[in-house]
C-alpha cells in the first residue's frame, strides 16, 4: 500500500512540475503494475516494486539535494527502507 501512495505522490508531483514527468510517470506506472503483481505473489511484481523503490529513493534524494526540499529526504529514506525490506531472504523465499 505504501508503494501505491508513493506512485500517486510521484504522478501528482510530475503533473505539478515538481518532478520531471518523462522520468517519474513511467516509473509510477511500473510501480502500480508491480504492486498488483506483488499482491498476487508474482516474482515479476516483486522485481518491479524493488527496482521502483530503489529508483524512487535515488530520485527523491537527488531532487531533495538539488531543490533544497527537506521533506523529500523522508520519502527517500522510506523508499530505501522498503527496498531493504524487499531484498530480505525471507521475502524472496516466499515468492518462489
Amino acid at each position: 500500500m505504501y508503494m501505491l501512495v508513493v506512485a500517486i505522490v510521484g504522478a501528482f508531483g510530475s503533473l505539478r512540475g515538481t518532478f520531471p514527468p518523462m522520468i517519474a510517470l513511467p516509473i509510477c506506472t511500473l510501480i502500480v503494475v508491480g504492486v498488483f503483481g506483488l499482491l498476487r505473489m508474482r516474482r515479476w511484481g516483486w522485481a518491479l516494486v524493488t527496482a521502483g523503490s530503489l529508483l524512487f529513493a535515488f530520485a527523491y534524494s537527488w531532487i531533495a539535494r538539488r531543490g533544497h526540499i527537506p521533506g523529500l529526504w523522508v520519502m527517500a529514506a522510506l523508499d530505501l527502507c522498503m527496498f531493504l525490506y524487499l531484498i530480505r531472504t525471507e521475502v524472496r523465499d516466499r515468492l518462489r
